[in-house]
């Protein structure tokens, strides 16, 4: 009788097990799940003379517009062609949250956002290039909001700390993200659970949207790419002249 205690144990720890509905192999992969592993990147010699010759999932990856290109993002018809205003409505932000804005550049979303999440939110503006974040900062001065923090990320990590962002908007951006894997994984990572990351695209199922092609992206190729990772879709939105809205939730 000298090992009924340790017999004892292990049928207490199997009927907890059971109770739970678990078989021991799950158990354990839940508590360790296997690493993500990288879908491969592909060069190719003939491409798109807009694009930079790597693909990712069978998609060119689009050059980035550079600061030099700034004036185009405040330009004055911004509201009456892409329907700016119906667009932040549709993300639902509410007072006190945490929301990041990836490729912010000058701030065009940054300073609604900062309007929409109140003094006791957050914004945090990211972008590569130190020339946008200047121009960010400024219009952030001259518009006396104090709720926003500019980060200088990286083509591998937007710098976001870890889970601590309700919502991440990216608006025309990712198609031009050099490691669109790796910048994924770190987005993720700085969702809260059940946190939203949002996708806003140029619609590339539509050929009357007259935007260069490797600056589109499909539905089906924006939720082929983010398959590899813990997210839900959640909707898409199709209400904007030229954008949709693709929005997945972290699990």
């Amino acid at each position: 009788m000298r090992h009924a205690p340790a017999i004892f144990a292990r049928a207490c720890a199997t009927l907890l097990i059971a109770a739970a509905g678990l078989a021991p192999a799950r158990l354990y992969a839940q508590t360790n799940p296997p690493p993500r592993v990288a879908p491969p990147y592909e060069f190719r010699q003939q491409h798109d003379p807009d694009g930079i010759g790597k693909f990712y999932l069978g998609r060119e990856i689009a050059q980035v517009m550079g600061h030099e290109g700034a004036d185009w993002l405040e330009r004055p018809n911004r509201e009456a062609e892409e329907n700016s205003t119906l667009l932040l409505a549709s993300l639902k932000v509410k007072p006190g949250d945490v929301v990041a804005d990836i490729g912010a550049g000058t701030g065009y979303y940054t300073r609604r956002l900062a309007k929409l999440v109140g003094p006791n939110g957050l914004v945090y503006g990211e972008d590569i290039q130190p020339e946008m974040l200047v121009l960010l900062t400024n219009k952030m001065a001259q518009a006396g909001q104090t709720n926003v923090q500019a980060i200088l990320g990286t083509i591998t990590d937007p710098k976001l700390p870890r889970a601590s962002v309700d919502m991440i908007l990216l608006v025309d951006v990712y198609h031009e993200f050099d490691h669109p894997y790796e910048m994924t994984a770190a987005m993720v990572d700085a969702l809260k659970p059940g946190g939203r990351l949002i996708f806003v695209e140029f619609r590339g199922e539509d050929p009357k949207v007259a935007i260069k092609p490797v600056h589109k992206m499909t539905e089906a190729q924006v939720r082929k790419e983010m398959a590899s990772f813990p997210l839900e879709w959640v909707e898409t939105l199709d209400g904007l002249p030229l954008q949709h809205i693709i929005v997945f939730r972290k699990k």
